[in-house]
């Protein structure tokens, strides 16, 4: 019963490590695609700054994966690269995905249809 208890936390353990990380890197891969110039753009810090932030949060994230992280390194070291991540998806990428960053038209200007909105 112990041994099947302590395999379903890691099991829990490992799924939220791994979910933690992909967001970090998630955060990190959209903010190499994004161009210089709309970070300053949307009155957020530079991208230097946010690729710097990003990348040592997807470190911790990959160090915080349980096999690496048996020391107990994921605690606050883990929390702090989640939130890292968080901010960025949360506030800084929606102002910078406004003034573009890929080709072609979006998601929604796809969807209109016709010159003038949908037919």
């Amino acid at each position: 019963m112990t041994s099947l208890v302590g395999t379903v936390q890691f099991g829990v353990l490992l799924v939220i490590a791994f979910a933690a990380f992909a967001l970090a890197a998630w955060a990190l891969v959209d903010a190499l695609r994004r161009p210089a110039g709309s970070f300053v753009a949307a009155g957020k810090r530079t991208k230097t700054f946010w690729v710097a932030v990003l990348a040592v949060a997807a470190a911790i994230g990959f160090v915080s994966l349980p096999p690496i992280s048996a020391a107990g390194l994921p605690g606050l070291l883990g929390i702090v690269s989640v939130v890292a991540a968080a901010v960025y998806m949360a506030d800084v990428r929606p102002a910078v995905r406004q003034f573009g960053g890929r080709r072609g038209p979006g998601r929604d200007e796809r969807r209109q249809g016709g010159p003038y909105g949908p037919w």
